[in-house]
């Protein structure tokens, strides 16, 4: 069985929109503890453990010494390489 796209492939595929992505970072970082996130057709994303699951950005979000706009960087990397559920 086929893995299920990521936020990213389903961004090209236009399935989802650069809003969404926006819209999923302004809501991990307005509470990190998101564990639900619905963008585009119907895609569900786990805010909490995409971030969680990618060591950079785990890593950056917790720095003290990072700036705000790198974290949002590194929460929107996360968030392009989570694989969400079809909902």
């Amino acid at each position: 069985m086929a893995e299920s796209p990521t936020i990213g492939e389903l961004y090209k595929a236009k399935a989802i929109t650069a809003d969404d992505v926006v819209a999923a970072v302004e809501a991990y970082m307005a509470d990190p503890t998101t564990t639900l996130f619905v963008m585009g057709e119907g895609y569900g994303l786990n805010l909490s453990e995409a971030v969680r699951s990618h060591p950079w950005s785990r890593t950056t979000v917790a720095s003290a010494e990072a700036s705000d706009h790198l974290k949002r960087a590194a929460v929107r990397t996360a968030i392009l390489l989570a694989r969400p559920e079809k909902r």
